[in-house]
């Protein structure tokens, strides 16, 4: 897969669309793999997210798909909802909004890094973090039923003045 690689901003001559092939390819195989449907509303909205490395809410891209055809918000949500639970896509709480997965088919916890300026993020899957964060819950007899780290910043593009 042509991913980006996991904890690195993407200078502005990254060629994206190699990463939406590369989402959409990883999840028609994982589909399959699993006798799941891909279906068209769900690939599209999928393509919507892979858009940009950066979070879209539900609502933006509701608008995107009306402009496209009729879609409703029940059927965003569904489609939405269908991604989550196959690990091709990643909410983010603190935004209201969702993110492709650079890992899909590959359980993990998300943990994110992400500008306050230009609002480009980057996953990062430090075992590490992971190990720190369940080894203090297990000190203080918590049960972990999801993980997501949020963290928010200035990359160094908008550090610098360039994005």
């Amino acid at each position: 897969m042509n991913f980006p690689v996991a904890g690195e901003f993407l200078n502005k001559d990254h060629p994206h669309q190699n990463c939406i092939t590369a989402a959409i390819t990883a999840a028609e195989k994982l589909c399959q793999s699993r006798r799941q449907r891909l279906t068209a509303i769900r690939r599209r909205v999928l393509e919507i997210i892979w858009g940009g490395h950066k979070p879209i809410g539900a609502y933006l891209i509701l608008e995107i798909l009306q402009k496209e055809r009729y879609a409703a918000p029940a059927t965003v949500y569904r489609a939405l909802d269908f991604l989550l639970e196959q690990g091709l896509v990643h909410k983010l709480t603190s935004l209201n909004a969702f993110v492709g997965c650079s890992q899909p088919g590959k359980p993990h916890d998300g943990q994110f890094l992400i500008c306050d300026s230009c609002h480009v993020l980057v996953e990062l899957n430090d075992n590490n973090l992971n190990a720190a964060i369940e080894g203090s819950a297990h000190s203080a007899d918590f049960q972990i039923l999801q993980q997501t780290i949020e963290i928010l910043g200035r990359c160094s593009r908008c550090r610098q003045g360039e994005a």
